[in-house]
């Protein structure tokens, strides 16, 4: 009788879902591109006019970003030659650079893979990216891949619980997620032609907000990789407010009064993510918050709800849950209102902030850079809880929390690292 319950429980029970190792892109040097470049290609190539590059220089001199970010070939050109086949180009390198990577770090074979998801909001190519991977590596005609696109930044984190899903009902495999380059071509050609500021804010080119990054990701939910896995998911929160007229086209990709495209943030956009990560942290709280802290938030529901006090607002401490925490790098101020939010500390951001440094705004893949630089640090000890939260148009915000199963050493946490030529420089003073 015990043996038959422990085999319905086995055969029943939500099997774990295990990140076994991952791997980011690192351009070449001959793709960096420091803004004074940037600015003297656009001068060159008569882009924009004085007042233009004027008001852009005002917004990358507080952005946050450094002179070591990387550019597709195209843009590194005066005038920059976007195309088709260019953008095909960038996805090619940094989709089959990362996979290689990972790949060589795991020992897997490409065809040992059954799940493929490839996220990338902008670049939609026809045949499809997820196609361009299994024509590359010849995989077999029964490999289930997907192709998500118009996810914005977030889409990681959604391409992580498409995987945990697909796995559930596909076990024994394994799943790779990759968060690919937002290609610079599909956001940049015609925004640099535009005059309207709100478009100009995002685009003052994505040779230099939006980079070339992307990462590949290895999931498992097979028992036999526990032991070699870096962690585990234990919780997966998503928020999506777009029915909210406001949240929905505060981060929009539309035309200016000139029939121009380019992606346009809304001047509350700060507002709107602060708005959507409270509904996504009043989610994740109660699954992730010591008894201490529900007690709190119980007390200051009774204060302000039943007995109408004027109370200062419960700011939870996540800190005393999480260990690190990977803020998608979508900009500074982003990171300085998530901050301040949350009551982090400057080391706490630490990876944020020198991720958007040194790599830029590399969309979905940021989590996994910012990850990368946390295990660079050797800060990784087991048992530590991660939490990667990201922010996406639509408007969306998104929580993961792994756990570590193990502790990253100093020899394994720099192998096809991003950050190995370069993290004993970090971190740095942003002014």
């Amino acid at each position: 009788m015990i043996s038959i319950f422990f085999y319905a429980y086995s055969t029943t029970r939500s099997k774990p879902v295990y990140l076994v190792d991952f791997s980011c892109h690192q351009p070449t040097d001959s793709c960096k591109i420091s803004s004074e470049t940037f600015f003297n290609m656009a001068k060159g190539a008569q882009l924009y006019t004085e007042e233009t590059i004027q008001f852009m220089t005002r917004i990358l001199n507080r952005s946050g970003l450094g002179d070591d970010t990387y550019s597709p070939r195209c843009m590194l050109t005066s005038p920059p030659t976007p195309s088709m086949y260019e953008a095909r180009h960038e996805s090619e390198l940094v989709i089959f650079g990362a996979l290689n990577s990972l790949f060589k770090k795991t020992g897997i074979e490409p065809r040992e893979v059954g799940i493929f998801i490839v996220n990338c909001s902008l670049f939609n190519p026809n045949p499809s990216l997820s196609s361009m991977i299994v024509n590359r590596y010849k995989l077999k005609t029964d490999v289930k891949t997907y192709n998500l696109s118009g996810m914005g930044c977030s889409a990681g984190a959604i391409s992580v619980d498409l995987a945990t899903n697909l796995l559930k009902a596909n076990p024994n495999t394994y799943a790779d997620k990759l968060p690919s380059p937002e290609s610079t071509r599909s956001g940049w050609t015609e925004a640099t032609r535009s005059r309207d500021k709100a478009v100009l804010k995002q685009n003052p080119v994505c040779a230099k907000l939006r980079t070339a990054g992307g990462a590949a990701v290895l999931l498992s939910n097979r028992s036999q990789d526990r032991f070699r896995s870096k962690y585990e998911l234990t919780h997966l929160v998503r928020t999506h407010k777009g029915s909210s007229d406001k949240h929905y086209t505060c981060a929009e990709q539309k035309e200016d009064n000139k029939g121009i495209v380019g992606v346009a943030l809304s001047k509350e956009l700060t507002v709107v993510a602060g708005d959507t990560l409270k509904t996504n942290l009043t989610a994740l709280g109660p699954l992730v918050l010591p008894l201490s802290e529900k007690l709190r938030f119980i007390i200051f529901m009774v204060k302000s709800k039943l007995f109408r006090l004027k109370v200062s607002p419960y700011v939870p401490n996540f800190k005393l849950c999480f260990k690190h925490f990977c803020i998608h790098a979508g900009g500074r101020a982003l990171l300085d209102a998530v901050e301040k939010g949350l009551g982090l500390s400057e080391f706490d951001l630490e990876p944020s902030r020198m991720t958007l440094h040194r790599f830029g705004n590399t969309s979905s893949s940021s989590l996994w850079y910012e990850l990368a630089y946390v295990e660079a640090k050797c800060r990784v000890k087991r048992g530590d809880r991660v939490w990667q939260l990201a922010f996406g148009s639509g408007f969306k915000c998104n929580s993961i929390v792994w756990r570590a199963l193990r502790t990253i050493p100093a020899n394994e946490s720099l192998v096809g690292n991003p950050w190995g030529d370069s993290v004993h420089k970090y971190p740095v003073h942003v002014t």
